[in-house]
């Protein structure tokens, strides 16, 4: 009888000691070759900065089907947007360039970016921009408005992912309260 009491406080104990959390899961950061701050978000997504082409060919080796770039084509350092869905395209990759700036109004790359991740034919998908600043953005949106997740949740996952602009930040968390 007292090693049964015993075990129940200790399964007692373990599970009020575990966090637990509807919406939040861990990230995996990785460092990969000509893919600046990866992160696996899930099985179907992992969101990423500046991606070269040749990375590309790792994107595909890891199972994505699909690629969303945020990047503007005249952005310093950006691949050339009509070579990456060449090589996209090459590798049997689909290729979705929705290119925004943090510095103007992002409503329709967030109308655009929904429609492309709501579609499962387009999962598993890697998105990418310069740094992850857009992708955080962008998730953050995803979240709220096709996931379900409260603001505070997706916003503090966006900001692992790479959101660190104010603006971009209040947009979205405006964007999500229409």
């Amino acid at each position: 009888m007292r090693f049964q009491n015993v075990t129940h406080s200790v399964f007692l104990m373990l599970v009020l000691m575990t966090p637990i959390s509807l919406t939040a899961q861990e990230l995996i950061k990785e460092e990969i070759p000509g893919i600046r701050n990866y992160t696996q978000v899930n099985a179907t997504v992992a969101c990423a900065g500046a991606t070269t082409l040749e990375a590309l060919e790792e994107v595909r080796r890891r199972g994505f089907v699909s690629v969303v770039n945020f990047r503007t084509e005249g952005e310093n350092g950006a691949t050339n947007p009509g070579e990456a869905s060449e090589k996209a395209s090459e590798l049997g990759l689909k290729y979705f360039h929705i290119p925004f700036r943090s510095s103007e109004t992002w409503a329709w790359a967030a109308e655009q970016f929904l429609e492309v991740i709501a579609n499962p034919d387009n999962q598993p998908t890697f998105i990418h921009c310069g740094s992850a600043n857009r992708v955080g953005g962008m998730w953050l949106i995803k979240r709220v408005k096709l996931d379900n997740w409260d603001i505070e949740s997706a916003t503090a996952e966006a900001e692992v992912i790479g959101l660190r602009s104010p603006a971009l930040k209040e947009f979205a968390i405006e964007y999500v309260r229409q």
